[in-house]
């Protein structure tokens, strides 16, 4: 059998955050017949501007919108420090580089940035932040900082954004079911777990027994 899911995210994109416990509970339902999981990494935002007390009031409105409808807890007075500059691409990055030094460490590597930006306050575009994330869900210090910093992980994080891009994804999350050369999209946008589940089920039932 050919089959897996695509999870197509950013770290740093607060509906994927949301969407993280039904992606989780998802990703179970999907292993308990043998498929796995995969992220891609969109690239939500190349912002270079300092957060200012005007854009952070604005992206705090993003939150609580996710808050109110996900239930997904935020720290809404540490979060979005002024002065950060809301580039996805380094917290992508990261995931994309755990994701090649050790698949089964990616999607927590992604939940470890997400709690931290979200509920921690944490700057997760800073380098130094991201070594110590991938610390903690087992990536020795030096092997994943010199994996981030390297030319190949660069690419394979364009790769990524380059794919979704082509792909003609503008939101995130996506979740999309693939067996072999055929893509089914499952979501685009957040849903709750019991829309999914059973449209999942039925894509489980039709690729792996079918």
């Amino acid at each position: 059998m050919d089959a897996r899911l695509l999870y197509v995210m950013d770290p740093m994109c607060s509906w994927c955050w949301g969407f993280a416990p039904v992606v989780e509970a998802l990703a179970a339902q999907a292993a308990e017949r043998g498929v796995p999981m995969q992220l891609v990494l969109g690239g939500l935002r190349r912002d270079q501007v300092a957060i200012d007390a005007a854009a952070r009031v604005r992206y705090l409105g993003y939150w609580q919108a996710v808050n109110a409808s996900t239930g997904q807890l935020f720290n809404f007075d540490a979060g979005l420090p002024l002065g950060m500059r809301y580039d996805t691409e380094a917290a992508c990055r990261a995931v994309v580089t755990v994701r090649d030094l050790d698949a089964q460490s990616a999607w927590p590597m992604a939940r470890r940035i997400q709690q931290a930006f979200y509920q921690q306050g944490a700057d997760v575009t800073l380098p130094a932040t991201l070594v110590q994330l991938a610390e903690e869900v087992g990536i020795p210090r030096i092997e994943f900082a010199e994996a981030f910093d390297s030319e190949a992980q660069h690419r394979a994080t364009a790769a990524d954004f380059t794919w979704v891009q082509d792909l003609g994804i503008a939101g995130f999350p996506t979740l999309l079911a693939e067996q072999g050369a055929r893509l089914a999209l499952l979501t685009n946008g957040y849903q709750p777990l019991d829309a999914l589940s059973p449209l999942l089920t039925r894509w489980l039932e039709h690729a792996v027994d079918g």
